[in-house]
């Protein structure tokens, strides 16, 4: 083993100048954990003339891929370039050069993860994404390692800082969806064109990985099922805080008796679940398993040095096993087949809220209506809407099978006497009454 580890870098933009400054920084500190120095070779670049925010010698920079893939004394490559198709060719190309690789790039390892990591065993080469999830959060070391001897039954996260930022200034100050949208923007919490985070589609890529993991079950990115917080009104966090709860995208996923169950939606979560006090754009990942119980992992889900600090220790568990003599070994296959939940399998209470003539009988309709189903309510409250004799009325219901609900809510909607269903969102935990 030589006294110098090289590493190539793929991309240099917000997170790839944290991880040149991080290697330039702790120098010391790598030197004396890994027995070695690690040095940034070369890095590809798409503009060499570009301004960058981290100091480097113009030499080291490259616009052609080949530079950094081709280089036999480069031993680890660190993908930070974002987009799925090129960065996986990139990574492919990587391995069969006998690389190593470290990647932050959640959309390709939800999308081509099992191909990747089935190319990289082949050719004896690690292959590690702790950054593709929470940023600097070691929740999928946590997982994989920390959590290696017990069976993890659920995890569920706020894996997202940008829709966790904007239901954050809804709950807090009040202000609508557009404004707290608006302001996310501003500061740089939400890009210019927000969708993958407001639709949830970021959410499910990291819960596609996260369950991947920890249920040791080949989970597909279409396996995950998804809705945003687009659509969230203000009435209904006012409501949920007058009941104990408080809005969260909740990224979920559940295994139970061989049988998953993987969502990303938007979630009334009681103030007493750890997961409430995550505020603003940060993340936290909770994680039940069945003899640690509870446990969570917090911390910012994103930024630069955050990010960069997941990504240079993995570089550093590669080295270690490059070191030992032990790379391309640390991948289980899956131990399980998949198996999705049925609907009347999956089990949860839920928030409704709705308009409805203001007249005698009409509630004990709903009532009676949602009876037929097996489901009775938790919590209730009522309001006339206006002088136009329109009531307005939430409730919470007990636990109830997703396929129960769903055929009461379509009964719900066919009532004469119900004017408008304005919303309805899944319900976790037990509120403080």
């Amino acid at each position: 083993m030589s006294e110098k580890v090289t590493v190539g870098l793929l991309g240099l933009g917000v997170v790839g100048s944290g991880v040149i400054k991080l290697i330039e920084n702790h120098q010391q500190k790598l030197a004396h954990q890994l027995g070695c120095n690690v040095q940034v070779k070369r890095v590809l670049v798409r503009n060499l003339e570009k301004s960058r925010d981290v100091d480097i010698e113009e030499d080291l920079l490259t616009t052609n891929p080949d530079d950094v893939l081709n280089d036999p004394e480069i031993d680890v490559i660190v993908e930070v370039m974002g987009g799925v198709e090129e960065a996986k060719d990139y990574i492919l190309r990587a391995f069969a050069s006998k690389k190593h690789v470290v990647s932050a790039n959640k959309d390709l390892v939800a999308l081509h993860g099992p191909e990747l990591q089935d190319a990289a065993t082949r050719n004896k080469s690690d292959f590690y994404y702790e950054a593709s999830v929470a940023g600097g959060i070691p929740i999928l070391r946590g997982i994989v390692d920390g959590l290696a001897s017990d069976r993890i039954q659920q995890v569920m996260g706020i894996v997202n800082g940008t829709t966790n930022y904007i239901l954050t200034q809804m709950d807090s100050e009040g202000v609508s969806y557009e404004d707290a949208l608006k302001e996310a923007q501003e500061l740089g919490f939400a890009e210019a064109d927000p969708t993958a985070d407001v639709e949830g589609l970021d959410a499910a890529r990291k819960m596609a990985i996260l369950g991947r993991l920890a249920f040791s079950t080949p989970v597909d990115l279409e396996d995950v099922e998804v809705s945003g917080i687009k659509g969230i009104a203000l009435e209904d966090l006012q409501y949920g805080d007058k009941l104990g709860y408080t809005m969260k995208l909740i990224g979920y996923a559940n295994f139970d008796n061989h049988e998953l169950e993987v969502n990303v939606q938007p979630t009334l979560l009681a103030k007493s679940h750890p997961l409430a006090a995550v505020k603003n754009e940060f993340n936290a990942v909770y994680v039940y398993g069945e003899a640690v119980g509870e446990t969570m992992f917090y911390g910012p889900g994103a930024g630069s040095l955050p990010t960069a600090t997941a990504i240079v220790s993995d570089v550093v568990t590669v080295i270690k096993n490059m070191r030992l003599g032990v790379t391309g070994n640390q991948f289980v296959e899956p131990h399980f087949e998949k198996e999705l939940k049925t609907p009347d399998k999956r089990y949860a209470q839920y928030y409704v809220r709705l308009y409805a003539k203001d007249e005698a009988g009409v509630f004990s309709n709903i009532s009676a209506l949602f009876h037929d189903q097996d489901i009775s309510f938790k919590r209730i409250l009522q309001t006339p809407v206006n002088k136009d004799e329109v009531a307005e009325i939430i409730f919470i219901t007990h636990q109830t099978s997703l396929q129960n609900f769903q055929h009461a809510l379509e009964k719900l909607k066919g009532l004469d006497a119900v004017l408008e269903v304005k919303s309805y969102y899944k319900v976790e935990g037990d509120a403080i009454s």
